[in-house]
């Protein structure tokens, strides 16, 4: 089987528990204001332009022939000061093995893979088919969602998934349609249902000033989640981390403020 990814990161300690292995799925349904890898937004392969790198000396317009960009990525590999990068790969789901089993030895006992995205549950049967594969080579699993999916979905990823990594931005149905563009009853009720079937949740809140760091926003989401309590909740503060992905892919950025350090403390103590 084949899936569409646009990253593999290896030793990552934000992934779910212990060193992990995570891997990025291309192609997302929401279209979050603030997300940071908008190149995991589309299913298909795109081309950055790093402008600020680029010393215009003129290879990729010699070495291209083409009219119109199919952005195939040959000019990033004439491309002497690496301006130009090609993003959004077909895998199998053996090469993805072997990929992940050279890093076994470094996920100890708590340690494994994360499949993440974009949204790696719009793949879900390639998904579902991988996480198997890791499971019998004894690699923990983790599955990093927005939840935005049918529940047919997570019914074929669940009995792979030693656990789901969850994101809540809010529950606010109007804030969640204007800032993520999608309606979250869906989302909710995806998490609902995980929580009842007695799966391992991790829930993820981003934490964003002017979208739902505010106490009637977080007093909502704390209130929701102590309803259906997950095993543990995570606060992610905004960063600008994704700003220059989005120029280089010719993209209007929406910058929001970072939280502060007393914002953190104070809705991190709320969610434990």
């Amino acid at each position: 089987m084949q899936a569409n990814i646009f990253d593999i990161q290896r030793a990552s300690m934000v992934d779910g528990p212990g060193v992990r292995t995570a891997v990025f799925f291309k192609g997302c349904n929401l279209r979050c204001a603030w997300c940071h890898n908008p190149e995991g937004m589309k299913p298909e392969r795109q081309l950055l332009l790093y402008e600020a790198r680029c010393t215009h000396c003129g290879r990729c317009k010699e070495f291209c022939q083409r009219d119109i960009c199919t952005s195939c990525g040959q000019c990033e590999e004439i491309c002497l000061s690496g301006a130009r990068k090609a993003v959004g790969r077909s895998i199998a789901s053996e090469e993805l093995l072997r990929t992940v089993l050279e890093d076994k030895p470094f996920y100890r006992q708590e340690g494994g893979v994360t499949c993440s995205g974009g949204e790696c549950m719009l793949q879900a049967e390639f998904l579902s088919e991988f996480l198997r594969m890791c499971r019998a080579e004894g690699v923990h699993t983790a599955v990093d969602t927005a939840g935005c999916v049918l529940w047919s979905s997570f019914e074929q990823v669940m009995p792979h998934a030693n656990m789901f990594l969850y994101d809540i931005k809010c529950v606010t149905p109007m804030l969640h349609r204007q800032f993520v563009g999608a309606d979250n009853a869906v989302i909710l009720d995806n998490y609902r249902r995980l929580i009842e079937s007695g799966a391992r949740v991790w829930v993820r809140i981003p934490l964003i000033p002017g979208f739902n760091c505010d106490d009637e926003e977080m007093t909502g989401i704390r209130d929701f989640l102590m309803r259906h309590r997950p095993e543990k909740i995570e606060i992610l503060p905004y960063h600008t981390m994704g700003e220059g992905k989005y120029a280089a892919l010719s993209q209007k950025y929406s910058a929001f403020s970072a939280p502060s350090e007393e914002q953190i403390r104070k809705y991190s103590q709320w969610m434990a």
